[in-house]
This record gives C-alpha cells, structure tokens and sequence, in this order.
C-alpha cells in the first residue's frame, strides 16, 4: 500500500466517500494533523465522535460519522491549501463558510483551530480545508 501524496486530503476524501454511501464510520492511519482535525469536526458537531487506536507498524484514526435521518452532518468537505499550492490567510483574510454555517480549519503557531477562533484570537495561518 503506498503513502499519499497529501495525507490531509486523503482523509478528507475518505470521510466524504464514506458519508455519501453513508457508512457509519470510517477508519484511516492516524497522525497529530488528522487527530486534531478530528478533533475540531467532533467540537463543532460534524461527526459523532473518533478514537486512535494504537497499532503494531502504525495507529489508526476510526471516525464515527454523524447523521441527521438519512442525510450527514458533513454536506461538503474540501480541501483548501494543498502540497503544491498553499494557501496562506491573515486575520482579516479569513473566509466565512455559507455566511458562517461552515468551518474553516487553519493551521496557526498556536495550534490547529477553527476560523473563527483564529479570527477571535486575531492571528492567520494556513487554510486546511473547508467543512460545511
């Protein structure tokens, strides 16, 4: 099995691939970005819930997704700042999702965060991805 390229959007495919066949979890190699990405989709209610479960060559993230009758909390999930075209906002810069029903996940100094707590806290970064 060979590595992806990007990672973050490996996960972030695998997530959608599995909530359109509406599977109720997905699992996928675990890392720090992917369990604080977790993490954030789990804060901000677009999944169920998520454990790391340790292996022998490599640990593994398992996702369980959340639903609202047939349809998923995740509608779209796309990547923003990819490995051959970063992308960079400061705090004024920071897009709001659907008027602020979605959540931008950036990468800052202070750790990985939503952009609304960014913009709170009044620091920029990289944009992940984009979650509505």
């Amino acid at each position: 099995m060979s590595v992806p390229s990007d990672p973050i959007a490996d996960m972030l495919s695998r997530i959608r691939n599995a909530a359109a066949v509406r599977h109720p979890n997905v699992a996928l190699p675990s890392s720090k970005s992917k369990v604080a990405i977790a993490s954030i989709l789990k804060r901000e209610g677009f999944i169920r819930d998520f454990e790391v479960v340790a292996g022998k060559p490599l640990s593994t993230l398992k996702i369980q997704l959340l639903y609202r009758g047939k349809d998923s909390a995740i509608r779209g999930i796309k990547r923003a700042s990819r490995p051959g075209l970063r992308v960079y906002a400061s705090k004024g810069e920071i897009p709001r999702i659907f008027g602020g029903l979605g959540t931008a996940i950036i990468s800052t100094p202070e750790g990985m965060m939503t952009g609304n707590e960014a913009w709170r806290k009044g620091i920029g970064g990289e944009l992940l991805c984009y979650v509505w």
